[in-house]
């Protein structure tokens, strides 16, 4: 069975976790190194003929426009990750709508191809958000990977469907996959492992991962979807030692180790783009 390999392309500044000490007007002041850890991620996906979804962000793309074409060129599918890294449920419907708008518009004239997906920054569409669809809907989009299934204290619907489906807002279809989880039974309780990626990719070993994906195809009969960003294969990054402790351990934990459980995972999983398990999974 195909899985969703998806790459959220923004660096390492830019994260949520650093958003209360590095300001949106800072970032220029800032190295970029998103465009070589991304053509280290293409070089990687190359080498194991896996295309993937790759969900940029509009900030990037505008200084970068020669790294979304190279995306394109590749095979890959572009996807859209909003322009400013922002949560959803902070800026609200009007800054939320010209923020994909502005995004999807870059992203499209760049590459010539037509944008059908989104992911929220830090998968911010929650019971808070739950307005962003019906506008992800009238600008264009015909998919959303931004709603996990899981408690946690930035994003997350606990109680969310686990796989691909279509969800009916009031301005039409849009096909959801949602961030995989693993259930685990303790007695009569269900604990959701995430094993999606990201941080979990770092924290958990790649053989759990790898087993978890596998168990879900065979004894569920459905894909997973597992993510990563290119700052973290980038252990030589810069540190931001104004961050607290928990942000810092967050953000850093293994980055030295991430290329090597991805290589591992890429060589037992098969992979492909969103839109390809999407079109074979929801009807």
């Amino acid at each position: 069975m195909l899985n969703a390999l998806t790459i959220d392309v923004e660096d390492y500044f830019q994260v949520n976790a650093f958003a209360g000490i590095i300001r949106q007007h800072q970032w220029d002041s800032y190295p970029l190194r998103v465009d070589t850890n991304t053509r280290r991620i293409l070089d990687i996906l190359d080498s194991f003929s896996i295309t993937a979804t790759f969900f940029i962000l509009g900030w990037v793309a505008e200084r970068l426009p020669a790294l979304t074409k190279e995306i394109h060129r590749r095979g890959h599918e572009i996807a859209c990750h909003g322009y400013g890294h922002e949560l959803i449920y902070t800026i609200g419907p009007e800054r939320f709508r010209a923020d994909i708008r502005r995004s999807k518009k870059l992203l499209e004239d760049q590459c010539g191809v037509a944008v059908n997906g989104y992911r929220a920054p830090s998968y911010s569409i929650t019971n808070r958000s739950l307005w962003a669809l019906d506008i992800l809907v009238e600008e264009g989009f015909s998919y959303d990977s931004s709603i996990f299934p899981v408690m946690h204290d930035t994003y997350g619907i606990p109680d969310a469907q686990r796989f691909p489906h279509t969800l009916k807002t009031a301005a039409g279809p849009l096909a959801e996959f949602p961030l995989t989880t693993l259930p685990l039974h303790f007695g009569s309780k269900e604990v959701r492992l995430p094993i999606a990626g990201g941080g979990y990719l770092r924290f958990l070993p790649a053989r759990l991962l790898t087993w978890g994906i596998k168990r879900i195809n065979c004894t569920e009969q459905q894909p997973a979807v597992l993510y990563f960003h290119p700052w973290e294969i980038d252990p030589d990054q810069p540190r931001i030692k104004e961050a607290g402790l928990k942000s810092r351990f967050r953000h850093y934990l293994n980055l030295d180790k991430t290329e090597e459980k991805l290589r591992t995972i890429f060589s037992e999983v098969p992979f492909g783009t969103m839109s390809q398990v999407l079109n074979a999974s929801v009807q």
